[in-house]
Protein backbone atom coordinates (compact mmCIF):
# COMPACT_ATOMS: atom_id res chain seq x y z
CA UNK A 1 0.00 0.00 0.00
CA UNK A 2 1.05 3.47 -0.75
CA UNK A 3 0.72 6.20 1.85
CA UNK A 4 -1.02 9.28 0.60
CA UNK A 5 1.07 12.41 0.66
CA UNK A 6 -1.06 15.49 0.99
CA UNK A 7 -0.45 18.22 -1.55
CA UNK A 8 -0.52 21.89 -0.65
CA UNK A 9 -0.29 23.66 2.70
CA UNK A 10 -2.29 23.23 5.86
CA UNK A 11 -4.14 26.18 7.32
CA UNK A 12 -1.65 26.31 10.23
CA UNK A 13 1.33 26.50 7.87
CA UNK A 14 -0.35 29.24 5.89
CA UNK A 15 -1.12 31.24 9.06
CA UNK A 16 2.50 30.91 10.27
CA UNK A 17 3.77 32.26 6.93
CA UNK A 18 1.33 35.18 7.07
CA UNK A 19 2.36 36.03 10.64
CA UNK A 20 6.05 35.99 9.70
CA UNK A 21 5.34 38.28 6.72
CA UNK A 22 3.33 40.66 8.94
CA UNK A 23 6.16 40.85 11.49
CA UNK A 24 8.75 41.55 8.79
CA UNK A 25 6.53 44.25 7.26
CA UNK A 26 5.98 45.87 10.67
CA UNK A 27 9.73 46.07 11.16
CA UNK A 28 10.62 47.20 7.63
CA UNK A 29 7.89 49.81 6.99
CA UNK A 30 9.06 52.46 9.51
CA UNK A 31 12.60 52.13 8.18
CA UNK A 32 11.30 52.55 4.64
CA UNK A 33 9.31 55.65 5.64
CA UNK A 34 12.39 57.20 7.28
CA UNK A 35 14.40 56.49 4.15
CA UNK A 36 11.81 58.26 1.98
CA UNK A 37 11.81 61.24 4.36
CA UNK A 38 15.62 61.51 4.20
CA UNK A 39 15.49 61.44 0.39
CA UNK A 40 12.97 64.29 0.32
CA UNK A 41 15.04 66.21 2.87
CA UNK A 42 18.08 65.76 0.60
CA UNK A 43 16.11 67.56 -2.12
CA UNK A 44 15.77 70.53 0.23
CA UNK A 45 19.48 70.48 1.08
CA UNK A 46 20.47 70.33 -2.58
CA UNK A 47 18.11 73.20 -3.46
CA UNK A 48 19.57 75.39 -0.73
CA UNK A 49 23.14 74.67 -1.85
CA UNK A 50 22.28 75.31 -5.52
CA UNK A 51 20.50 78.56 -4.63
CA UNK A 52 23.39 79.71 -2.44
CA UNK A 53 25.78 79.20 -5.38
CA UNK A 54 23.45 81.33 -7.51
CA UNK A 55 23.38 83.97 -4.75
CA UNK A 56 27.19 84.02 -4.64
CA UNK A 57 27.35 84.53 -8.43
CA UNK A 58 24.83 87.37 -8.08
CA UNK A 59 26.92 88.86 -5.25
CA UNK A 60 30.09 88.80 -7.35
CA UNK A 61 28.33 90.92 -10.00
CA UNK A 62 26.20 93.22 -7.82
CA UNK A 63 28.16 93.41 -4.51
CA UNK A 64 24.95 92.46 -2.72
CA UNK A 65 22.73 89.45 -2.23
CA UNK A 66 19.07 89.57 -3.24
CA UNK A 67 15.92 88.70 -1.35
CA UNK A 68 13.30 86.63 -3.18
CA UNK A 69 10.25 84.47 -2.64
CA UNK A 70 7.56 82.75 -4.67
CA UNK A 71 5.73 86.08 -4.90
CA UNK A 72 8.71 88.16 -6.10
CA UNK A 73 7.97 90.52 -8.97
CA UNK A 74 11.47 91.96 -9.47
CA UNK A 75 13.14 90.59 -12.63
CA UNK A 76 16.40 89.75 -10.82
CA UNK A 77 14.55 88.04 -7.97
CA UNK A 78 12.47 86.04 -10.44
CA UNK A 79 15.65 84.51 -11.86
CA UNK A 80 16.00 82.49 -8.63
CA UNK A 81 14.14 79.19 -8.39
CA UNK A 82 11.85 79.32 -5.34
CA UNK A 83 10.99 75.60 -5.36
CA UNK A 84 13.26 72.64 -4.66
CA UNK A 85 12.43 70.18 -7.46
CA UNK A 86 12.01 70.27 -11.22
CA UNK A 87 8.65 72.04 -11.00
CA UNK A 88 6.66 73.67 -8.21
CA UNK A 89 3.74 71.21 -7.83
CA UNK A 90 6.07 68.22 -7.43
CA UNK A 91 8.60 69.96 -5.18
CA UNK A 92 8.77 69.25 -1.46
CA UNK A 93 10.19 72.62 -0.34
CA UNK A 94 9.51 76.29 -1.05
CA UNK A 95 12.72 78.35 -1.04
CA UNK A 96 13.01 82.01 -0.05
CA UNK A 97 15.85 84.43 0.68
CA UNK A 98 16.03 87.31 3.12
CA UNK A 99 18.63 89.30 5.03
CA UNK A 100 20.30 87.52 7.93
CA UNK A 101 18.80 88.39 11.30
CA UNK A 102 21.70 90.59 12.43
CA UNK A 103 22.89 92.04 9.11
CA UNK A 104 21.57 93.62 5.92
CA UNK A 105 20.98 91.82 2.62
CA UNK A 106 24.06 93.54 1.22
CA UNK A 107 26.30 91.56 3.59
CA UNK A 108 24.44 88.34 4.40
CA UNK A 109 21.60 86.27 2.99
CA UNK A 110 19.57 83.57 4.75
CA UNK A 111 17.94 80.93 2.58
CA UNK A 112 14.98 79.05 4.03
CA UNK A 113 13.38 75.86 2.71
CA UNK A 114 9.85 75.38 4.04
CA UNK A 115 8.30 71.93 3.55
CA UNK A 116 4.85 71.42 2.04
CA UNK A 117 3.39 74.88 1.44
CA UNK A 118 0.43 75.89 -0.71
CA UNK A 119 2.84 76.65 -3.57
CA UNK A 120 4.58 73.24 -3.56
CA UNK A 121 3.46 69.71 -2.62
CA UNK A 122 1.34 70.55 0.44
CA UNK A 123 1.01 66.86 1.36
CA UNK A 124 4.67 66.67 2.33
CA UNK A 125 5.53 67.49 5.91
CA UNK A 126 8.77 66.92 7.80
CA UNK A 127 7.74 66.72 11.45
CA UNK A 128 11.30 66.04 12.59
CA UNK A 129 13.24 68.85 10.87
CA UNK A 130 10.67 71.34 9.61
CA UNK A 131 12.35 74.33 7.95
CA UNK A 132 15.93 74.01 6.67
CA UNK A 133 18.13 77.13 6.77
CA UNK A 134 21.44 78.04 5.13
CA UNK A 135 23.22 81.40 5.41
CA UNK A 136 25.90 82.93 3.21
CA UNK A 137 28.19 82.66 6.24
CA UNK A 138 27.91 78.87 6.02
CA UNK A 139 25.59 78.37 8.99
CA UNK A 140 23.23 75.42 8.57
CA UNK A 141 20.24 74.92 10.83
CA UNK A 142 16.71 73.58 11.00
CA UNK A 143 13.71 73.70 13.32
CA UNK A 144 15.26 70.62 15.01
CA UNK A 145 18.83 69.43 15.40
CA UNK A 146 20.74 66.85 13.35
CA UNK A 147 18.91 67.60 10.11
CA UNK A 148 21.94 68.51 8.03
Amino acid sequence: MHARHPHGFTMVELMVVLIVIAILAAIAYPSYQESILKTKRAEGHAALMRTMQQQERYYSLQSSYIAFSAASADADAKSFRWYSGDNAPNSFYEISAEACDDRGIRDCVKLTAVPGTESVNRNYQDPLCGRLILTSEGEKSADAGHCW
